[in-house]
């Protein structure tokens, strides 16, 4: 426990020393994507620290949860529900039916070739009707003045709603994947989820009508007030001076501050319901099947059940983070869902933290987002200081210099063999 505490201080004085020796706006907004990072920690570590999921597809879910942001909040657009909003809702349902009807037939029909041609039949019919009532419904769609908006919209409610509709979007998903791939061994489930992630942000960047595509979704609703706003205040402002801040730092200040405590919330929430269920007999079954499979279904464990329960779990928080994350960016932008830094860098979070330790995966997000972030600024100081002896058209400085870039993802590395080495099972170890 001691241990414990002593790493979690050490981690809390990191982000204070940068509001020191940097501002403490900086701090702060490290210290909030840092409690994002740790709720997107926490998913993936019940996946693999309960169950033993390898799970490479976390980008998706987190940019769906980022989706459900947008479909909850933004007013919708009258003029393009006008222009096609009903067509595009009938195609939807036309092709969810055709699916449906499809994997019906297929269950119900005795195997053999009338079967295969019955399904092929509704599948090709299926395919021609919704084909035939989405494609004008989408061109009519994005035609609404497609500079500004050319989609459909959202539901215009409290964002906040967004974050556990962002859950239930991932763990619907999660199901639709679970339901298919989770039979596959861990290897090819990896490849498939990383695989189905590749489309969800495919589609995304591609499908305008239902969130811009690439052109993205800016002015998402905030759950806290304005800058602007509160500089208005001369009771805000009367409260800066007293602190000795200007209004704007200090009103950037509060905003972060108002953002830190919904999320620290969030996370303090899903530390409790985790560890409620680590230590319950389903926590200890999990870990039983995760630890040998064969025995725990010898005793009479569905497996595949179990791991589709986990992994619609798991997917549902990362999704919420996703939700959370878009709404402190305050847009939605397909493009920068990249593999790197919504799949790589969680797993180096759980490993790093400790998989299987719900408190691990916290250490981990708060540690490696604060690396993440600061390390580059860091070595380009210190790579200032080793080239100053060098002459300015020393060809050798401008290489050293411009590959500082490349310092957080070296640290990353050089992070992971470290704790794999010297602390395999993580800084905090399950016990």
């Amino acid at each position: 426990m001691n241990k414990n505490a002593l790493l979690f201080g050490g981690v809390a004085l990191l982000y204070i020393l940068t509001g020191f020796f940097q501002s403490w706006n900086t701090a702060l907004a490290i210290f909030n994507m840092g409690l994002i990072s740790a709720v997107m920690a926490l998913g993936v570590n019940i996946q693999w620290g309960y169950a033993g999921l390898f799970n490479v597809g976390v980008m998706g879910f987190v940019a769906l949860g980022g989706l459900a942001t947008v479909l909850v909040s933004m007013p919708p657009v009258p003029e393009a529900w006008s222009a096609g909003g009903l067509r595009m809702i009938g195609a939807l349902i036309t092709g969810a039916g055709t699916v449906a009807a499809g994997v019906l037939l297929f269950r119900r029909m005795q195997p053999g070739k009338a079967r295969a041609l019955a399904a092929l039949a509704v599948f090709a019919v299926g395919f021609v009707a919704y084909r035939a009532l989405f494609d004008p419904a989408r061109d009519a769609i994005e035609a609404v003045n497609p500079a500004l908006v050319g989609y459909l919209g959202g539901a215009n409610l409290p964002i906040l709603l967004a974050w556990p509709a962002g859950a239930l979007l991932a763990a619907g998903a999660a199901w639709l994947i679970g339901k298919t791939a989770l039979g596959l061994r861990s290897d090819y489930l990896a490849i498939a989820t990383l695989g189905i992630a590749e489309i969800v942000i495919a589609v995304m960047k591609n499908e305008d009508w239902m969130a811009r595509g690439v052109k993205n979704v800016v002015g998402l609703p905030r759950p806290v007030p304005y800058e602007v706003d509160l500089q208005d205040s001369a009771s805000f402002v009367e409260t800066a001076a007293w602190w000795g801040l200007d209004p704007a730092t200090a009103s950037t200040i509060w905003v972060k501050l108002l953002y830190g405590a919904l999320f620290a919330v969030v996370l303090l929430l899903l530390i409790w319901l985790t560890q409620m269920a680590l230590n319950s007999p389903w926590g200890r079954m999990m870990r039983a099947i995760r630890d040998n499979e064969t025995a725990a279904e010898a005793m009479g464990k569905d497996v595949t059940r179990r791991h589709l329960q986990i992994f619609v779990i798991g997917s549902a928080i990362c999704g919420m983070a996703g939700a959370m994350m878009t709404t402190l960016d305050g847009q939605l932008t397909p493009g920068t869902y990249q593999p790197l830094r919504f799949t790589f860098l969680i797993w180096v979070m759980v490993i790093v933290g400790g998989s299987g330790n719900n408190w691990g995966s916290v250490l981990g997000g708060f540690l490696i987002w604060w690396l993440w972030i600061q390390v580059e600024p860091i070595g380009g100081a210190l790579m200032n200081v080793i080239t100053l002896p060098l002459p300015d058209d020393s060809g050798l400085k401008a290489h050293l210099l411009d590959s500082v870039q490349h310092v957080r993802l070296l640290t990353m590395g050089v992070v992971l063999l470290l704790v794999l080495r010297f602390s395999p099972r993580g800084l905090i170890p399950e016990k």
